[in-house]
């Protein structure tokens, strides 16, 4: 499942990036931290790897 904001897409990275040891767990905040925790190293890279272009910055509930 893509990313589907700009925002979420960010996280997804900031989230693989420590899941994959580059960065601290300590480091990572809100959003990013949940998905840390929540979902594999598959599915981060996954919503990392979505493209930014078209993409709202932040997704409207």
């Amino acid at each position: 499942m893509p990313a589907r904001s700009k925002a979420q897409q960010k996280a997804a990275g900031a989230a693989l990036s420590a899941k994959r040891g580059d960065t601290k767990k300590s480091e990572l905040k809100g959003a990013s931290k949940e998905m840390y925790d929540s979902m594999s190293e598959d599915q981060l890279e996954d919503f990392a790897s979505t493209k930014r272009k078209g993409k709202p910055e932040h997704v409207k509930k």
